[in-house]
């Protein structure tokens, strides 16, 4: 199984932020729908998220994945179900594996533009962050429609004002350009944020050893 989409997928699962006061709509528990590229290919994800909690999926090939994260951002799984190969791993961070992770994070400084668009039905406004490691520039797009309770706090995009909608997410010097297609409130399926009985566990060392197999 191929996972040199891991770097990117931690981006995301490490991706959350905090909302302002004035949202619309505040969501307490559901799934966020997203578009990125992940190797080149378009993938579509989920996130579920409460407030303690936050399980990131999506498939590549004929892997399952979903990485669960904790609000504050203390703990890390990564299970991985390949049904045709009979694979089912959870990969278990380490407090130093997390530590690495965020220390490799941008540091961001954001100036508020003017500029606005709706994106997939989100009133949005672009905000430009500069990152003070590489005084590089983003526009990245959010709403104060929504406000969500996403668990695992990525602290490049705290304080921005608002839910990111369209944006670059980041992991160990790769990024991937992200886009919001919908939120939707529901109640999250029970075991969702948990480790499955039949899954081995193992270190996130041992999954990247399976890099290049299959």
């Amino acid at each position: 199984m191929r996972i040199k989409f891991l770097s990117v997928a931690l981006g995301l699962a490490l991706t959350a932020t905090v909302m302002s006061a004035s949202a619309q709509k505040k969501y307490t528990e559901g799934v966020v729908n997203f578009t990125t590229a992940m190797m080149g290919q378009q993938i579509n994800a989920k996130s579920y998220f409460r407030a303690d909690s936050n399980a990131f999926a999506f498939s590549n090939g004929p892997a399952n994945i979903k990485i669960l994260t904790d609000a504050g951002a203390k703990s890390m799984v990564i299970l991985v179900d390949v049904p045709v190969a009979n694979i089912k791993k959870a990969a278990v961070a380490t407090p130093d594996d997390i530590d690495q992770a965020m220390a490799g994070l941008p540091q961001f400084t954001f100036a508020p533009g003017t500029e606005t668009k709706v994106i997939n039905g989100f009133n949005c406004k672009k905000v430009v962050a500069t990152d003070k490691k590489t005084s590089k520039t983003y526009d990245i797009w959010i709403t104060n429609d929504i406000e969500i309770p996403l668990a695992g706090v990525a602290k490049y995009y705290q304080g921005i004002g608002g839910f990111p909608v369209q944006y670059t997410s980041f992991s160990q010097g790769q990024s991937t350009e992200v886009t919001v297609t919908g939120v939707t409130e529901q109640k999250v399926p029970a075991g969702t944020f948990g480790i499955p009985a039949d899954f081995e566990k193992i270190t996130l060392d041992d999954l990247k050893a399976m890099r290049g197999g299959r």
